[in-house]
């Protein structure tokens, strides 16, 4: 600006295989304890292969894709579950000093019914500002048939942040920058309070500049969030 292992048999772990001592006798067949580990050990790699290969479907750039490693170790990303619901975000203007950004995957709660074949993960853009000001914000989800509404900053007052991170798969306007660095180890960034880790492309600026914003985003967060004429509401259309 996050998989549960599989649940083993009780008593029968690969780092604990039987139930007893080493000095009581086993419970089953010699022959089955072998067989209801290889079990278990099958289970967690198809699962792990199946991830990835959901996660490597995601068009996107060969650095985007490389990505699969560093945040299926929770590297990259907000640190909480996301819904997997997307919201849109727009703004008439946003400046913001101390600006970074850089790739990531956001990850779905286990078994969350919007993961689809994802693999319940979403390969985003991180997008970290460290204090932004936004004219005329608009954030609306899409609930099925009608449309959680929210806007302020439309009047002499603005929507201000700080720590201000958004994870999106879309976004475009009219930007400006000032002082780009272009091509930055994320691991390096020094613009904002957000760092990716190391061998990851990014870039940063000193100050940006985005007219007519708009976003897809999954995750929000921000240390402060100042939202003057804040209006929620429900509505047949969104953003």
């Amino acid at each position: 600006m996050a998989s549960s292992p599989d649940v083993p048999s009780a008593g029968n772990t690969p780092e604990n295989p039987g139930s007893g001592s080493p000095s009581e006798a086993p419970q089953a067949e010699p022959s089955e304890a072998p067989q209801a580990t290889t079990a278990g050990v099958t289970g967690r790699r198809g699962r792990v292969r199946g991830r990835r290969a959901a996660v490597m479907a995601v068009p996107a750039t060969l650095v985007a894709a490389g990505l699969a490693v560093l945040t299926a170790q929770g590297a990259l990303g907000v640190q909480f579950a996301i819904s997997g619901m997307p919201f849109t975000v727009t703004a008439t203007e946003l400046d913001g000093t101390g600006f970074e950004q850089f790739g990531g995957l956001d990850n779905m709660a286990d078994g969350s019914p919007n993961a689809g074949d994802s693999g319940g993960q979403v390969l985003v853009v991180t997008s970290a500002i460290k204090k932004a000001t936004l004219t005329k914000l608009c954030q609306s989800v899409d609930l099925g048939g009608t449309n959680l509404l929210i806007t302020a900053g439309s009047g002499a007052d603005k929507v201000k942040a700080t720590d201000l991170t958004t994870d999106s798969t879309k976004l475009s306007g009219n930007a400006a920058f000032r002082n780009i660095e272009i091509g930055n180890d994320a691991s390096t960034l020094n613009k904002a309070n957000a760092k990716g880790p190391i061998g990851v492309f990014s870039q940063q600026a000193d100050t940006v500049h985005i007219g007519n914003l708009r976003q897809t985003n999954y995750a929000t967060t921000a240390g402060v969030f100042k939202l003057p004429g804040l209006k929620l509401r429900f509505s047949s259309s969104g953003c």
